[in-house]
């Protein structure tokens, strides 16, 4: 059996609530949608993330760069729907990212 990906989706917007429910039917993926307001960086880190994806229109990720800091194997994904771009932690672009390329982004991970 494949390890499951803990997924948190950073963030309460149209966008986030979209890309959950695509997400929600990939078995590898365990999925969990956290609003900004209610979490701190512990609180984040607690919940032991593989990835932690944000809408980078609608959030600053202060709290998530600083969770990436203490934590090495964690992968952030800021979605900027703006422009059709995702944005690794390494700063490489993904153009026109569909569910697909983002669930194969995580499992390479």
């Amino acid at each position: 059996m494949e390890k499951q990906r803990k997924v948190l989706l950073y963030g309460d917007t149209l966008l986030l609530a979209a890309l959950h429910a695509s997400l929600a039917s990939y078995s590898a993926l365990d999925v969990t949608a956290v609003p900004a307001a209610a979490a701190s960086e512990e609180e984040l880190l607690t919940l032991k993330p593989d990835v932690i994806i944000f809408d980078a229109g609608a959030v600053q990720p202060t709290i998530v760069h600083e969770a990436t800091e203490k934590v090495s194997n964690l992968l952030m994904v800021g979605i900027d729907s703006s422009c059709n771009r995702a944005s690794i932690w390494s700063r490489q672009h993904l153009y026109e990212l569909s569910t697909c390329n983002l669930v194969e982004l995580i499992e390479r991970f």
